[in-house]
Order: structure tokens, then sequence, then C-alpha cells
């Protein structure tokens, strides 16, 4: 197919671009296509990510488009790229330290209700550990600012790649059973080491045991 080896596609008609991303569709590719112009509308309704200028463009283009650039310029759509690939990156990270943390959770309440009969945590601490978790590592994640050099030097995700990765399910189970480890062992020993909590301590399990 001759597609895959074009690199320039000169004097080109409207058709002609609607063809070009017709046919980069057909061999699985992500199409970007950019334009200005009332017949440039095809092209951008049927590329994947259309890009229309916000001062120049038509506004048939603009209705057309996915994206529009406010300032014109080309190196806008890089930097939009960028931020793009930071924001993947930072709901990825976010979506493994919230499993994680779940995860935790969830195994702490259960094997302390298994245990001694009731949660190591009440309803309104529970509570609070949710909002720490859900704001402190938003506010972490949405201020991170991205890095250029090393986000526009790898390849594209491909979109049937899944957003949780092996090695995010690899760092979420090892996270998970050392937190645990670390909980339990507080929970079951820390009495011994943490004087000013043994009250609350014989409170949780009973002075029997």
């Amino acid at each position: 197919m001759k597609i895959k080896h074009l690199k320039v596609l000169a004097r080109s008609r409207p058709e002609h671009k609607y063809k070009l991303v017709e046919g980069l569709k057909k061999i699985n590719n992500i199409v970007a296509v950019t334009g200005d112009g009332t017949n440039d509308a095809p092209a951008l309704l049927k590329a994947d990510v259309g890009v229309a200028m916000g001062v120049s463009g038509t506004q048939v283009a603009k209705n057309a488009a996915d994206i529009l650039i406010l300032d014109d310029n080309f190196t806008s759509i890089v930097r939009s790229i960028v931020w793009g690939r930071n924001i993947y990156d930072s709901t990825k990270k976010f979506l493994q330290f919230q499993l994680t943390a779940n995860a935790v959770a969830c195994v702490i309440s259960i094997a302390s209700s298994a245990l001694f009969k009731q949660s190591v945590f009440t309803t309104v601490q529970m509570l609070w550990v949710n909002m720490i978790m859900d704001s402190l590592a938003s506010l972490a994640l949405s201020t991170e600012p991205p890095n250029s050099e090393e986000l526009l030097s790898r390849k594209p995700v491909n979109r049937s790649d899944s957003l949780i990765t092996r090695t995010m399910i690899k760092h979420i189970i090892i996270q998970s059973i050392y937190q645990i480890a670390v909980l339990m062992f507080l929970v079951v020993e820390g009495q011994k080491f943490l004087p000013e909590y043994k009250d609350a301590y014989d409170d949780l399990i009973g002075t029997d045991l």
C-alpha cells in the first residue's frame, strides 16, 4: 500500500485529504488533521482528532473540529500533546495510589473485624481517611508539571492498551502487602511499644487476649 510510504502530499485537494485520512485509519493509525477552511470539514470529522484554527478558521471548520487552536500557532499542538500525556500519566499514578490505599483499608477492616470482632476504623475515621487520600493525592498529581523532553521522546500509547498495566498491578500488590503487614503489626503488637494507646488497644481486642 503506497500510503505507508507517503511522506508529503503536495497540491492536494480536500477530497485527497479525506482519502488520506480514510486510508490511514484503515491500517489502524491514529489520525489528527488540521484545517481552517470549509472544505476541510469532512477530513476533520473523519479524523480521530480534528484541529481547527480558532482565529482564522471558518465556523464550519470549528464546528467539525475536536480542538481549537486559539492563537493559530502550530506550536500549541505540541504543548497540548505534552499536557495530554502528562494528564494521562497523572491519571495512572492517581489510579494506582487509590487502588492500593483502598485495598489496604478494606483488607485491614475485614481482617480486624474477623480477628477482634470490631473494625480498627470507625465510620468517621474511614471517611477522614478517604478525604485525605482523595484530596492530597489529587492536589499532588494535578500540580505536577510536565517534562516535555521525556514525554515527547516516547512513543504514543496504543488505543487498545489498558489503563492499568502489568507494572501497575505488580506495584499495587507489593505495596498493599507491605502496608497491610505494617498495619497489622501495629494493631497486634503496638501496645508493647506505644503505651499511650494501650487503653484503646484493650478496648479493641479485649483484656483476655
